[in-house]
């Protein structure tokens, strides 16, 4: 068990390494804008593929990327009422900070628990 989440976490962790690799690029509708355009996706040309690692179907990781943003999406593991009741309530607590992280979504993408989107600032 230990071996397997060890395996899942280094496979997420290099395709983070990976997939962190963004570069600055201009809103191509509005002038001097930057947004993230794996959030507003308005070019399809623009976002790559997004890459989904599953240890099994309770646990897995969804990391949707593009040219200047990337988004992050968990689904944990609740296996009992307990973890079930204490990964709400974690949630919850995280969610009411969200203008504190930066790259916490207030609200997950559908079908995971949590969200967490990077984006490139033009320097």
């Amino acid at each position: 068990m230990a071996t397997s989440l060890r395996l899942y976490l280094t496979c997420i962790r290099n395709t983070l390494e990976a997939a962190l690799c963004l570069q600055n690029f201009p809103c191509q509708e509005v002038e001097r804008h930057n947004k993230p355009e794996v959030e507003m996706k308005t070019s399809q040309e623009l976002l790559l593929n997004s890459i989904l690692i599953c240890r099994n179907e309770a646990e897995k990781c969804l990391i949707e990327t593009s040219i200047n943003s990337l988004r992050i999406s968990l689904k944990v593991k609740q296996a009992d009422e307990l973890e079930n009741i204490l990964t709400k309530k974690f949630l919850r607590f995280l969610s009411m900070r969200a203008e504190a992280f930066q790259v916490l979504r207030r609200k997950p993408v559908q079908g995971y628990d949590i969200s967490f989107s990077n984006h490139k600032l033009p320097l």
